[in-house]
């Protein structure tokens, strides 16, 4: 007989992955398994996670072929925004089993006592004096801790708390400090729309909303009926902020001219979604009109602005009409003087207007003379305003 072979090793096959939702905050994580067909119809499984043995619940049960799910790690991380701040995936463990009915009984009496546990811990908060608020409680599956969610506005010192609830239940207890919009997704019911409110439902990343997207929707601006339970602005104010800032940018501004088959106009107001555009006319009747039916004006369009006339007055004459305000006996003097200003300048354009001196003499000989001569008709004006001052003294 020949000597006897070694057993070969089978290679270990690649271990498959699901996705489950878990815990009250609705935790998503991956966990390995080995199982070739998933039962379509229990999606309730039994996990091992870093806090203990719980119940999740499968994601997307029929979305996977042979046991795989159908998207990588790689698509659900990018599905999620590749890990904002309220990123749900969490690290995962291991799957045990699909949940039995005994299974599914006994997490019905754990939740049932996790209530009677919030009750004697608030009832311990307040005996402590302690500054928080007991939300809700969590008794894992496997009996081995008590989860305790409460929300505060600082750090509590909560040991002596701990050391009651530890003695009085003899288990381990954890206490996570929670904000308002996690409360809200833990205890909100129903709100305005008649929904159950997204964040529990099915919202898992929560991106801010501002008062903005509000105005631009029309909505009441009264605090009481565009918040949630949580206190803050409505998350589905952002579903449609973008569809409405689209539509916005089809309309006119206020103050457009505008052209319609009534005339001509300004816009005065705009409705967003229905696209209608009131328009004011020059009588002050108002109308609407379908964005369609009106043609904005460009500036070839528009009618120009007629202003006065500007008058191209002398100096001269301007000092004149300053001063006749003058008295009487000063009046024949003016008279004389503005006659001989009329005179000047009349001499002063033909001597410019001549095609001799501009031909014979440089341009820049030229500009020096009519200089000097303006210098001269100066002192000439200012030595007969001094006349006329010591004459009325």
């Amino acid at each position: 007989m020949g000597q006897s072979e070694a057993p070969k090793h089978k290679p270990q096959k690649h271990k498959k992955q699901m996705l489950v939702r878990y815990g009250r905050m609705g935790c998503l994580g991956w966990f390995d398994h080995n199982e070739t067909d998933l039962n379509k119809t229990n999606p309730n499984v039994v996990i091992k996670t870093a806090r203990g043995l719980e119940i999740g619940t499968l994601v997307g049960p029929y979305s996977y072929k042979s046991g795989q799910f159908k998207h990588s790690c790689k698509q659900v991380q990018d599905y999620y925004f590749n890990r904002t701040r309220d990123y749900p995936l969490a690290e995962g463990g291991t799957f045990v089993r699909f949940a039995t009915e005994e299974d599914l009984m006994e997490a019905e009496h754990l939740d049932a006592s996790s209530q009677e546990e919030l009750k004697c811990c608030q009832q311990f908060v307040k005996e402590l004096e302690l500054d928080m608020k007991t939300v809700d409680a969590e008794h894992l599956f496997g009996g081995e801790r008590i989860i305790l969610y409460f929300t505060s506005n600082g750090r509590v010192d909560f040991r002596e708390l701990v050391r009651k609830l530890a003695k009085e239940y003899q288990t381990r207890i954890e206490m996570r400090q929670i904000g308002s919009r996690d409360e809200a997704r833990i205890i909100s019911g129903f709100e305005s729309c008649g929904q159950e409110c997204c964040c529990s439902r099915f919202l898992k990343i929560l991106e801010p909303v501002n008062m903005r997207m509000a105005k631009l929707q029309k909505a009441t601006l009264d605090p009481s009926k565009i918040s949630g339970h949580c206190g803050r602005l409505k998350c589905c104010l952002r579903y449609e902020d973008q569809t409405y800032k689209e539509l916005k940018a089809n309309l006119p501004k206020k103050n457009t001219n505008v052209k319609t088959a009534m005339g001509k106009g300004k816009v005065v107001d705009t409705q967003v979604l229905t696209q209608i555009v009131v328009v004011q006319f020059e009588s002050g009747r108002r109308e609407a009109f379908n964005l369609d039916d009106i043609e904005v004006m460009t500036a070839k369009d528009k009618p120009l602005q007629k202003g006065p006339a500007k008058t191209d007055r002398p100096e001269r004459n301007r000092n004149a009409a300053k001063d006749d305000t003058a008295p009487e006996e000063t009046e024949p003097e003016i008279a004389e003087e503005t006659e001989e200003k009329n005179t000047e300048q009349i001499q002063d354009d033909k001597v410019t207007d001549s095609p001799d001196s501009s031909n014979d003499k440089p341009p820049q000989e030229n500009r020096n003379k009519n200089k000097q001569g303006g210098d001269r008709k100066r002192k000439k004006r200012k030595n007969r305003r001094n006349n006329r001052k010591n004459n009325n003294r």
